[in-house]
């Protein structure tokens, strides 16, 4: 067989392979590469929460942080010497003006009383009987039967005497001052602290931490201080405090309004140091929310502002054209609205101009919006 005749039955075969090799490729552009590519899904909706635009009566008001202490607090201190006697209260009872708290030894105090009364008497007896020499002295004066010198010299033995009366007597009621001392009462009514002292033990007049305290809580006081610029605003409010002006305390764990009250003192100076003002401000504390050295916030309004157009301040975004806000349209579409805000109070914002009730604005989720961006209002919001 010539190698011509070999040759041709694998040109054969390569020609059929290439063939079928086309075939597959045109098969394949007519599937695949005709193929219209697929539209692009739509953005799925933003998670959003909003809120609707409404009028309203809005406090304006400042806050600041606050300590509770007693209207009236005493240390009972001794205003003597000497050995505890008793302490005739409990812990943390409640005292009203004149009970007796404590007992000091009188015995000291009731010897040196007796002796006081004793020289005043003594005292007393001697100047009877210098007075009636003196008379009798004058007496025969007139007749010349003395000498002028022993009238005048009796006349100031008189006066000598009733200046040592005079001394008698200031001991006399020293001692009956320091025999009242004994007895130690209570100067307000209140609640008593814990006892410091106990009977038995000497006690003086040098005792700084004395041996109880009292605390009067109904009603009860709560100092603040405010910068030099929100007094100004707070004196304009009250008429420079001729006006009552309401407060609230807040707890400062859970934000629970404790009680209400009203702003009595505001400070007569303005503390150079930190260029703040000190108020004190008093509730009735009927229900002891409040106790001495509590710190609370405390909350004063200045004025309410009557059927405003607000919205909550987490609305309110801005951006280089001024301040705007998202609005929730009726096809759940969002649109940017320039607004006016005329001011912030709390978590509110009062709006001059851009809105109108009944408008939704959006409060969170914003990072994620343009204008058109479809939203999903989140329940509850």
């Amino acid at each position: 067989m010539h190698a011509d005749e070999a040759e041709e039955p694998r040109s054969r075969r390569v020609l059929i392979l290439t063939a079928g090799g086309c075939a597959v490729l045109a098969l394949c552009w007519f599937a695949f590469g005709r193929a219209k590519p697929a539209p692009a899904a739509s953005a799925a909706p933003v998670a959003v929460s909003s809120a609707v635009v409404t009028r309203s009566n809005l406090p304006i008001a400042i806050e600041a942080l606050g300590s509770a202490q007693a209207w009236q607090g005493v240390v009972i201190r001794s205003q003597i010497n000497g050995r505890l006697q008793r302490v005739a209260v409990e812990e943390g009872v409640e005292v009203n003006v004149g009970d007796l708290i404590a007992e000091i030894d009188p015995g000291p105090y009731r010897a040196a009383y007796m002796q006081a009364r004793g020289a005043l008497q003594r005292d007393q007896a001697q100047l009877e009987l210098a007075r009636l020499d003196l008379n009798r002295y004058r007496g025969l004066a007139k007749h010349e039967s003395i000498a002028t010198q022993q009238v005048d010299a009796q006349a100031a033995l008189v006066k000598q005497l009733e200046g040592t009366l005079l001394l008698d007597q200031g001991l006399v009621t020293a001692a009956q001052v320091n025999l009242e001392y004994c007895r130690i009462t209570s100067p307000v009514s209140g609640r008593v602290g814990v006892r410091l002292v106990d009977a038995g033990n000497l006690v003086s007049t040098s005792d700084t931490a004395g041996i109880v305290t009292i605390n009067q809580l109904e009603p009860i006081a709560v100092t603040f201080s405010v910068p030099q610029t929100e007094f100004r605003r707070l004196t304009e409010a009250s008429n420079a405090f001729r006006t009552s002006m309401a407060a609230v305390a807040y707890s400062q764990e859970d934000g629970r309004q404790l009680d209400a009250g009203e702003l009595r003192v505001a400070d007569n100076h303005v503390d150079a140091a930190t260029g703040t003002v000190q108020l004190k401000a008093r509730f009735e504390n009927t229900g002891r929310e409040l106790w001495p050295g509590q710190f609370v916030n405390v909350r004063l309004t200045l004025t309410t502002l009557h059927d405003v157009l607000a919205v909550p301040r987490a609305a309110i975004n801005h951006g280089p054209d001024g301040t705007f806000v998202y609005v929730i349209g009726t096809d759940s579409k969002v649109s940017v609205r320039l607004v006016k805000v005329s001011l912030m109070q709390d978590a509110s914002a009062v709006i001059g101009e851009g809105l109108a009730p009944g408008e939704r604005v959006v409060t969170d989720g914003q990072l994620s919006l343009k204008p058109r961006s479809a939203v999903l209002e989140r329940k509850g919001s």
